[in-house]
């Protein structure tokens, strides 16, 4: 599996565990707001780390660490994610892995071997507003609306999320958001934070008092609504 980042420790990217998360190249959308500008419009030119590396990294932290989260880009692009996941799972780790869910097959096909602990799937926004939030296809949101009704049956711990920036998230949306995963367990507002690696520069958060607003209108919906960064 290619990856392009390890972080040895984080507090943050699995809930309630002290893990390392690995970065994966490449994705298939383009969402101005991306983190990782980088892993997704230039893969080829970030530095690789090896796939032995990782995990002697990981086997020298064993007892340590709780889990591994598998993150981007877009992991599920990586054709080998099974392969490397499996490995990691030998030795005794618990693995979440972030998606944006355009690919329900390998996706559905990880839960089934059991070989994912966690799932953090994007929501980007309303579904009528993904093209403009994402550049998905119609065939992608095929996928991502497998993948959503996919979670909600409960086969494996999962969350929602949404990164949610002012230029593009509106009251309506969140509504639409509520409806589209209604019933789930648990539901994500991240607070946008500009940064030096985004797509797009120049977009801003929403603020506190319209984030609450927005979990306000989500919560009727879903059994869990959190907010992060504020």
């Amino acid at each position: 599996m290619l990856i392009s980042g390890l972080q040895k420790l984080t507090l943050l990217d699995y809930p309630e565990k002290l893990a390392a998360t690995i970065f994966t190249p490449g994705c298939n959308f383009r969402c101005p707001f991306c983190h990782n500008a980088s892993l997704v419009l230039q893969p080829g030119n970030a530095p690789m780390i090896s796939e032995e590396e990782v995990l002697m990294f990981l086997d020298s932290r064993k007892g340590r660490l709780d889990g591994v989260c598998i993150t981007g880009g877009e992991p599920l692009m990586q054709k080998d994610v099974g392969g490397f996941i499996k490995k990691v799972k030998e030795m005794g780790y618990l693995v979440k892995l972030d998606t944006n869910g355009s690919f329900f097959d390998r996706l559905k096909a990880l839960v089934d071997d059991k070989l994912v602990d966690y799932i953090a799937m994007d929501i980007k926004n309303s579904p009528g507003k993904y093209v403009l939030t994402s550049a998905a296809t119609p065939d992608m949101m095929e996928q991502v609306n497998k993948s959503v009704s996919f979670l909600l049956e409960g086969r494996v711990d999962y969350e929602f999320r949404t990164t949610v920036v002012s230029e593009f998230h509106e009251e309506e949306d969140f509504r639409e958001i509520g409806r589209w995963i209604e019933g789930a367990k648990s539901y994500v507002l991240q607070n946008y934070e500009d940064s030096e690696d985004v797509i797009q520069c120049g977009l801003s958060s929403a603020g506190r008092d319209r984030l609450l607003k927005f979990a306000d209108i989500v919560r009727p919906y879903v059994c869990s609504v959190h907010i992060r960064g504020i």
